[in-house]
Formats: structure tokens, sequence, C-alpha cells
């Protein structure tokens, strides 16, 4: 396998891994300082963040979704 192959392949799984990271880590962030104060419940943990997001980008579209509101 070439090295340049491999780079090409590695980089954009290293960058997508850690993007759904940080975005993770930025919701829990936000959540747990905004909503227990509002609401008096639980803050959540990194994997409940990142289920969240699952669920937000199933129901409101992901960077992959193709939205046409031309009908």
């Amino acid at each position: 396998m070439e090295p340049v192959f491999f780079l090409a392949l590695f980089i954009p799984v290293v960058l997508v891994i850690l993007g759904v990271g940080v975005a993770t880590a930025l919701l829990g962030w936000l959540w747990n300082i905004t909503i227990p104060d509002i609401f008096g419940i639980r803050a959540i943990t990194f994997w409940e963040a990142f289920r969240l997001l699952l669920i937000a980008s199933l129901l409101f579209g992901g960077p992959f979704t193709q939205v046409d509101f031309q009908g």
C-alpha cells in the first residue's frame, strides 16, 4: 500500500472522529451549564451527549442530508 493512499484515507477518518468528539463535548458542556439550572435535572455524560447528537442529526438532518424545499 502506498503511503500517499494511506494518508489520503487516514487523515479524513481521523478528522471526522475528532469533529464528532468535539461536537459531542461541546453539546455536553452547553447542556450541563444550561439545562440543569433551568429545569433542575442532572448533568449528562459524554456518551449521553453523543446519543443526543445522533438523535438530533436523525431528526433534523446531519451534514450528509440533502434538503430540497422546491418541491
